[in-house]
């Protein structure tokens, strides 16, 4: 099988092609490396049915000729982080609208109509006032004002809108994915991801900083079992024209992620509080409740999840005490 991923060089991206190569299939992976990194492809790069081609989805000339090859097509490319979202809210309006469009008119042109899958974001929920799960079926809101933290989820509707209609007015193999917070090997605290910080700070013995109050609520998925259900739901033909929530029903507080991590990693660091508005630069909305109702998943899938969140925190430690 032949697998194209735009935005590969990340995190969730580096191990998908890790995953599909070790299957034997043949990856072609897209990044123009603003986010992504080539350190992350090391493993990649040992395959000869790897590709890797440096470049912007939204000016490649040779996209054309990507999306023709691929009999499936997975869509990660986009300005990701919150402090890269605060910093670049323009960018992420563009590059994450125009770069999903331009792929799919791409498919659309294509004398072999691959499958799509296409990254959203349980950002689209919005701010839950409740413990709630989040279905796919919810009405979904936008909170008011000009927070820019909601432009992501706003790019993120728009590529879910697009996909839907393509689906509809063009009949593509299409399904939108929406994940929730994924953890694991190449993922990187510098653009705001709190799991990778934590990590970095207690094998330094650093202040563990939490920003707000800690209360938050999350529920944290090992990539390596993202990877499992990705390829479930692309090779499922009855996925087509669906919306997905993919994550784990694993919850805990921010706080409680602090000490999990000291304490796997014997730190002595101290835990310190931090205001949004000195942690962002801004004012800033906190989505406190994100946990995913995974009916939808289960029926797609039948996988089971392997790696409990300690297992990821442990595995991460010592991969940052090893480099």
């Amino acid at each position: 099988m032949h697998i194209l991923i735009t935005g590969g060089a990340g995190f969730i991206g580096s191990n998908l092609a890790l995953y599909h190569l070790k299957k034997g299939d043949k990856v072609h992976i897209l990044d123009n490396l603003s986010t992504g990194r080539l350190s992350n492809l090391e493993e990649c790069e040992k395959y000869n049915n790897f590709y890797f081609n440096e470049v912007d989805v939204l000016i490649d000339e040779e996209l054309d000729k990507r999306v023709n090859w691929a009999d499936r097509i997975y869509h990660l490319a986009a300005v990701v982080g919150v402090f890269r979202v605060l910093e670049k809210p323009i960018s992420v309006l563009s590059t994450n609208i125009a770069g999903c469009e331009r792929v799919l008119r791409a498919v659309l042109r294509s004398d072999w109509k691959a499958k799509v899958v296409i990254a959203s974001t349980s950002e689209v929920y919005g701010n839950r006032k409740s413990n709630q799960l989040l279905s796919e079926d919810m009405e979904l809101y936008i909170s008011p004002g000009i927070n820019s933290r909601w432009n992501y989820s706003i790019s993120k509707l728009a590529d879910e809108a697009y996909g839907l209609s393509y689906v509809r007015e063009h009949d593509l193999d299409i399904t939108l994915i929406r994940f929730f917070n994924v953890i694991g090997p190449n993922q990187t605290g510098k653009y705001g991801m709190v799991v990778p910080r934590f990590v970095q700070q207690a094998i330094n013995n650093e202040e563990l900083t939490v920003f707000g109050d800690g209360t938050q609520i999350r529920a944290f998925m090992d990539v390596r079992d993202t990877v499992i259900y990705l390829d479930d739901i692309g090779s499922n033909p009855a996925t087509k024209g669906e919306v997905i929530n993919v994550g784990s029903n694993y919850e805990i507080t921010i706080n409680n992620v602090a000490k999990h991590v000291k304490s796997l990693a014997n730190s002595n660091s101290e835990i310190k509080y931090i205001s949004y508005d000195d942690a962002y630069g801004e004012e800033f909305e906190e989505i406190y409740f994100r946990k995913p109702d995974l009916r939808k998943l289960k029926k797609f899938s039948s996988h089971q999840i392997k790696w409990s969140f300690d297992d990821t925190l442990r595995d991460l430690i010592r991969r940052a005490k090893e480099k």
